[in-house]
């Protein structure tokens, strides 16, 4: 195993004082990772996925989370859309490998702990640098990485739906010529939107820095997996 597999597949040590020069190393094993998986045909191993059955119909505006607006002022450039990018990616192996090597490797890296654990407040959105984040700061460190590999900002929009628990929660929507896929912290399979199990409230524009509104629509089948 060479030293960028290591890194791909070592969790951190929270409790050292390198914490933080071990995580960034990680992180930049995945980004590598990931991108040599998109630019090489001969690194794709993964199939092509079938059409997600559909694309989210948009309903109208929705607000953001105070948490959101925050994030923001931190990280402007996180919330710009670029009209120069495609609103979606045209799916092929090389796509599709980066975005399951990039879920299933943050999963394994990142220990999933709650904003009030965390940080002693209830919400608060931010990249998970120390190791330690929720779903949404997992799923913007994917976009990151993804983002890092050469994929569009503007087609991968950060999502709020309800959990099969009837729980808030947070994923990341790719929103590709084949239909929308969701990469989640509970799971390392990506799956088209209606197999979540979810209910989705809420999306990132394409168009502009607001939010817009799913209308709840629901996913009919449920293969949620904690």
């Amino acid at each position: 195993m060479d030293h960028v597999d290591q890194a791909l597949y070592t969790r951190p040590n929270l409790s050292g004082g390198t914490k933080r020069s071990a995580q960034k190393t990680a992180l930049i094993g995945i980004a590598l990772a990931a991108l040599a998986g998109f630019v090489s045909s001969a690194s794709a191993e993964s199939i092509l996925p079938a059409r997600a059955t559909g694309s989210f119909q948009v309903v109208g505006a929705a607000g953001p989370t105070q948490a959101w607006i925050n994030f923001c002022r931190s990280h402007p450039h996180e919330c710009r859309v670029d009209f120069s990018q495609p609103a979606r990616i045209a799916m092929n192996s090389q796509v599709w490998a980066a975005l399951t090597q990039v879920n299933e490797r943050v999963n394994s890296l990142i220990l999933a702990v709650t904003d009030q654990d965390h940080w002693g407040v209830l919400d608060r959105w931010d990249f998970p640098d120390d190791g330690l984040g929720d779903c949404e700061d997992i799923q913007l460190l994917k976009r990151r990485l993804l983002v890092q590999a050469g994929l569009p900002h503007r087609a991968m929009r950060m999502a709020a739906v309800v959990d099969e628990q009837g729980q808030g929660h947070a994923v990341l929507m790719v929103l590709t010529d084949r239909g929308d896929f969701i990469l989640d912290n509970k799971r390392n399979a990506i799956l088209p939107w209606r197999r979540t199990g979810y209910a989705f409230i809420k999306r990132e524009g394409t168009n502009s820095r607001a939010w817009v509104a799913l209308g709840h629509q629901l996913a009919p089948f449920s293969t949620a997996n904690r």
